[in-house]
């Protein structure tokens, strides 16, 4: 464990808890690690979920999936990001998601009981771990409004400008690197891939953008 506490580190979940708190916090949320190949189903949908995940290495996606085969990317994961809690804070409730890897992966599962919970020993950074929690679930809330937005574009290219737009806001920087593959842009803007493609083509051709594989870099 002791070689994944810089990335639990730099979480969201343990923002203001020092590395001296963090091993009895650890325990006391019954930490455990579990690795993923790539193309490995981390969660299923119709799971019951206790523990929320914490990527420690590689990435993966929340992918919605109908009775047909037909998919629609939710959103990426990334190294130090949290999944999984809003259902782990649920009691009860069925996933209706599934959480893929995208490459190998390693997460940490955190028992979400054990966080709502104060323990017996009474660790004083439950309370800072809970409101930790929070600001987690309010980031989730917001990057769904977010995506809300994209999906509300009536074409193609208004979904892409939105979400490229977004992405620059994000990064600072009209140069920036996407979590996506052309396939899973696609997916996540709920468009065919090959409009999707002859569209940025027809962006670049513009000078509105310039793009290589998951790279762009925005023009004025």
């Amino acid at each position: 464990m002791n070689d994944f506490l810089p990335v639990i580190r730099t979480s969201q979940l343990f923002s203001g808890i020092a590395e001296n708190e963090l091993h009895e916090m650890l325990g006391c949320l019954d930490a455990k690690t579990q690795e993923f190949s790539k193309g490995a189903y981390i969660l299923r949908a119709g799971d019951r979920v206790e523990s929320l995940g914490l990527m420690i290495s590689g990435s993966a996606l929340i992918i919605q999936e109908d009775f047909w085969g037909n998919r629609n990317i939710l959103s990426s994961i990334e190294q130090g990001k949290c999944f999984g809690e809003t259902f782990a804070c649920a009691p009860g409730a069925l996933l209706n998601v599934n959480v893929v890897a995208q490459s190998q992966a390693i997460v940490l599962f955190l028992n979400v009981k054990r966080i709502l919970t104060i323990c017996p020993s009474s660790c004083a950074h439950h309370s800072r771990m809970i409101r930790n929690l929070l600001s987690d679930l309010a980031d989730k809330n917001l990057q769904f409004n977010e995506k809300v937005t994209h999906l509300g574009q009536r074409t193609t290219r208004a979904k892409l400008l939105s979400y490229l737009s977004a992405q620059a806001q994000r990064h600072n920087s009209a140069e920036f690197d996407i979590p996506f593959s052309r396939q899973q842009l696609a997916d996540y803007l709920s468009v065919e891939r090959s409009g999707l493609s002859l569209t940025l083509c027809r962006m670049r051709d513009e000078g509105l953008l310039e793009f290589h594989k998951n790279h762009f870099r925005l023009k004025a």
